[in-house]
């Protein structure tokens, strides 16, 4: 009786088992089905943001009067004086700095491997297209960011989107909605994206537990993070033009020892771009969707997540377009420069035709291992280990930001906040890769959905703002931003612009 009464209560557990591990089957297939539509609609058949991208890109280049290509220079000349800051804001190099870590990782190294994998040598030419386009659509978000930031409860300067949207349309929904979008996005799902990518490189190089990988990860993040914005602004100060610098040397390395093949290489990505080498319309179409969605995904622009770092700042001249002009030189570097660094060792190493054969890191590391031997694998490692770690931490803050907007900016809401941040961490080191990037793609086009349509109804606001600067500029007038000068739309926040 007593081994029947045994042999049900198994039956039953079994039971039990087999019904939730279905329950969770049919979830995780639910949200599997949700992820791929979403992302159909948004990157693929629909193309929703490839036309939104493109069509904001030109409009503000055209409304701008292609600020991007005319006031270059002047971008950099900004550079001089930008180490200032005071009690309510970073500096604008540490904003400059901060972005990149954001922007610089996953996207540099794996992401421009997977453009190429499933686009071809040709979706290079079209990341960086959205890369120019993406310069002035970076410019006009991050004015916003800075004319509509607030200070929050230690009189630390804090904006994005949902700020903008806030006080600039009078629009509480749409802002709690960009705010929703950026939470999953940045506070969870691209730190998973990014951990994911160190952990297989780690593994693929040097057989390194995954779990084991993503531990770690966790206790570094959670040393920095824990100091808040400042603490991680001053991390990116130091690291981030460290790792910037030592890579492109090593891809001007490689590039000089094989230059005989640079101009093949280049022709390629020019030929590929327009299907000419490769199976006609399809190619195409493939080479066009992975370069704009690649591109977005390394530099940002137009996504809503550089503002919260330009908002940041205390800008130098003391004018949001300082801070325009400083994020823009962002997007630049992040795509002309070391996006191209990692196309050009790929392609050099005769890798560009290979489509679909390796995925993401994979592909960059054997493509630098051809150049450098054994010793390249162990770099893309390293390299794509502090790229991508320094964006775990800066889609912390970017996160952080945001906090203010539910009125959870304190230490209940911060402790909330953190735990599911680094829980997604671990969970992010041991995902699939095409999972992962499909989450992240997802929160991403939603997003940049919210963003585009608010910083295009704000347009005459950019324009206002764009055009007093210049106009101090012209006269050599003292360049502190006044909001009486300018017919903005909605309001600032009382005593930030003096």
């Amino acid at each position: 009786m007593l081994l029947d009464s045994v042999t049900k209560n198994q039956t039953l557990s079994t039971e039990f088992s087999d019904i939730f591990s279905q329950l969770i089957f049919n979830a995780s297939e639910a949200v599997t089905n949700t992820v791929d539509f979403i992302n159909m609609v948004l990157w693929g058949d629909g193309q929703v943001l490839i036309f939104m991208l493109l069509i904001a890109g030109v409009w503000f280049t055209v409304k701008l009067k292609f600020i991007q290509l005319l006031n270059f220079k002047h971008m950099f000349s900004l550079l001089k004086g930008s180490s200032k800051s005071d009690a309510a804001g970073i500096s604008s190099f540490q904003a400059l700095c901060t972005s990149l870590s954001a922007r610089v990782g996953t996207g540099n190294l794996a992401g421009v491997a997977v453009a190429i994998s499933l686009g071809g040598a040709g979706a290079i030419f079209w990341m960086w297209v959205i890369a120019l386009l993406g310069m002035a659509t970076g410019y006009a978000e991050s004015v916003l960011g800075q004319v509509y930031k607030i200070k929050d409860e230690n009189g630390e300067y804090r904006g994005g989107p949902a700020y903008y949207i806030k006080q600039g349309l009078n629009n509480s929904w749409f802002a709690i909605l960009f705010a929703l979008c950026l939470f999953f996005g940045y506070g969870f799902v691209f730190s998973a994206v990014q951990a994911n990518t160190i952990t297989d490189a780690l593994s693929n190089s040097y057989g390194i537990e995954t779990f084991h990988s993503g531990l770690v990860i966790i206790i570094l993040a959670g040393l920095i993070v824990i100091g808040g914005l400042r603490a991680i602004a001053r991390f990116a100060e130091w690291i981030v033009p460290f790792m910037g610098i030592a890579y492109v040397l090593v891809a001007l390395v490689i590039t000089i020892i094989n230059i005989q093949l640079l101009p093949d290489v280049i022709i390629d990505i020019v030929k590929s771009a327009f299907g000419l080498q490769e199976a006609g319309a399809g190619a195409f179409a493939a080479a066009v969707k992975n370069g704009i969605q690649r591109g977005l995904y390394s530099n940002e622009a137009g996504s809503g997540s550089v503002p919260h770092a330009a908002a940041s700042a205390s800008p130098h001249p003391n004018h949001p377009v300082s801070q325009g002009y400083i994020q823009m030189l962002g997007v630049f570097i992040d795509t002309m420069i070391l996006c191209t660094c990692t196309a050009f060792i790929i392609l050099l190493a005769g890798h560009g035709n290979e489509v679909g054969q390796m995925e993401g890191i994979r592909l960059t590391q054997t493509a630098m291992e051809s150049h450098l031997g054994a010793y390249g694998g162990d770099f893309v490692a390293a390299a794509i280990s502090l790229f991508a770690f320094t964006s775990v931490v800066a889609n912390y803050a970017y996160g952080e930001s945001n906090l203010h907007v539910f009125k959870l900016d304190n230490k209940y809401g911060r402790a909330f906040y953190t735990t599911g941040y680094l829980a997604m961490i671990l969970w992010g080191s041991m995902a699939a890769v095409p999972k992962v990037w499909a989450m992240a793609d997802m929160a991403l086009g939603l997003m940049t959905v919210v963003n585009i349509i608010a910083i295009v109804l704000l347009t005459p606001t950019i324009v206002a703002v764009t055009k007093d600067y210049n106009e101090k500029r012209k006269n050599q007038a003292k360049m502190d931003f006044v909001e009486a000068d300018c017919n903005i739309q909605g309001s600032t926040e009382d005593k930030i612009w003096k």
